[in-house]
């Protein structure tokens, strides 16, 4: 397929950017690796009249420190941000679902930013974003990333918005992590997707954090799971039970890949491999 005709800007700051965006009048898009846009141009899924690249401004590159957190530029690229040593030390669960992000060609060209504002509940880094309290800096404002996932391929940026990076606060520094992912072929979207930090103490799981991919039109937490395993023993035996609650509240899409009953099966048992691994037993 041949995308419809658009116009192409590349400002050189990020005002211009912003302006470029609000004079397109909610025709245009902002142009990032173009791993999740150019697919949905060739399929005509999507036919913006103009499209922003940000990929020269500055704002939007690299990872820092910033104190209690750490900000992750929306232009990193996968390859950046599962290499970084700051998300290494700081998000090591990030690091580690970004390593299952497509292919490696995907990875060194699509960026972290690009990723989130595309909004895929079926995309890896929304839910572990969600599992990590991040917050959404944007052109205007900052977004809990509890409230940036409004519906499926919609977030809660404006039209004239633009994601700069996402600050991801260092307070899970130490805690176990894992994310566990089905998916038919390595270069698949998940079928579904489990992200889990847990915090044990003397024997037993202090704390659990647990994000779902690809179980609703946004990424979802469990927060039945998360309830009943805190306080409990950190054991196969008790994660098994308490997974049972990981569809509670989710809404799974039914497709080629499977029904929503088997996405509610796969959570389940993904949940509870996760939390295994995440607490080391």
């Amino acid at each position: 397929m041949i995308p419809a005709p658009f116009d192409y800007v590349r400002p050189s700051t990020l005002n211009d950017a912003v302006t470029a965006l609000r004079e397109a009048d909610e025709e245009g898009k902002v142009l990032a690796g173009g791993q999740s846009l150019m697919p949905l141009l060739r399929l005509r899924l999507a036919y913006p009249e103009v499209l922003i690249d940000v990929s020269g401004l500055p704002e939007l590159r690299g990872v820092r420190d910033d104190g209690d957190s750490i900000v992750v530029g929306a232009m990193a690229t996968h390859y950046e941000v599962m290499r970084d040593p700051l998300v290494q030390a700081h998000a090591p669960l990030l690091a580690a679902a970004t390593s299952t992000v497509a292919d490696p060609a995907v990875r060194h060209r699509g960026t972290f930013g690009g990723s989130l504002a595309h909004a895929d509940p079926a995309g890896d880094l929304p839910a572990v974003v969600l599992t990590m309290d991040g917050l959404f800096v944007t052109s205007a404002r900052e977004i809990p990333a509890r409230d940036f996932f409004a519906d499926y391929l919609t977030s809660a940026l404006e039209p004239d918005e633009i994601l700069l990076g996402v600050r991801l606060p260092k307070t899970y520094t130490g805690w176990g992590f894992h994310y566990e992912k089905f998916h038919r072929t390595a270069q698949a979207w998940a079928v579904v997707g489990v992200a889990c930090l847990v915090r044990r103490t003397d024997g037993e799981i202090a704390h659990a954090r647990i994000g779902l991919t690809n179980m609703g039109s946004t990424p979802v937490r469990a927060y039945a799971v998360e309830t009943a395993v805190a306080d409990g023993p950190a054991s196969r035996e008790a994660f098994q039970s308490a997974a049972r609650d990981a569809p509670d509240g989710t809404n799974p899409p039914s497709d080629l890949h499977g029904s929503a009953e088997y996405r509610r099966h796969l959570a389940q048992v993904l949940t509870a491999r996760a939390l295994a691994t995440a607490a080391g037993v």
